[in-house]
């Protein structure tokens, strides 16, 4: 009999060996590393910053966020915000079933899996504490590690438009948490400004 120990470690192996396939890199501490295993390990690394008593099935949420995310590509869709929308619901679809039939194959019941996937679906989001919790670790993911990057690439207007957006799905605990990063001096005053 599989002890539950072993059974989520198996899960995140599964689950980092679908990311590990992803074609694209990134570049992080000196070595190229798939950018959606990056992202997930970046996932569990502030989940267990934000709530180290999250539960497991927070925790296998958090490191199936993106997997496999690559294989739909934003191109896929219209260019447009209706486009836009319709490629994020499709990905929150697509990687609740990945998990799935990982979460199936380590042995999960069905009431653990039905859990996962509503949590990566952000089902009842403000109302679902641990929805919410995987919804701040996700913004401030966004925020440390690809806010740079993205705020090089769009108009200054876009930019205050989505860290509104972004400050405007985290809790008030997140948003404490955000205004501690270390991030350039650029990025803060920028998200300073956003926030008002």
């Amino acid at each position: 009999m599989i002890s539950n120990k072993d059974r989520f470690r198996q899960a995140i192996t599964l689950i980092d060996q679908e990311n590990q396939q992803d074609p694209h890199s990134e570049l992080s501490n000196g070595q190229q590393v798939p950018k959606e295993l990056l992202y997930s390990e970046r996932m569990t690394n502030w989940l267990e910053k934000f709530n180290p008593k999250a539960s497991e099935e927070l925790r296998l949420a958090a490191r199936s966020q993106h997997i496999c995310r690559w294989t739909i590509p934003r191109e896929s869709y219209p260019m447009d915000r209706k486009g836009y929308l319709l490629w994020r619901t499709e990905l929150k679809k697509f990687h609740a079933q990945k998990a799935e039939t990982i979460l199936l194959q380590c042995g999960y019941n069905q009431e653990v899996i039905d859990r996962v996937k509503s949590l990566i679906l952000k089902q009842r989001l403000k109302t679902d504490k641990e929805s919410q919790t995987l919804e701040d670790v996700v913004c401030l993911v966004f925020l440390e590690f690809y806010f740079s990057e993205f705020a090089q690439k769009h108009p200054e207007e876009k930019v205050i438009s989505i860290v509104q957006k972004t400050w405007n799905k985290m809790s008030v605990d997140a948003r404490k948490v955000a205004m501690e990063l270390n991030l350039p001096p650029a990025d803060f005053d920028l998200i300073q400004k956003a926030i008002g």
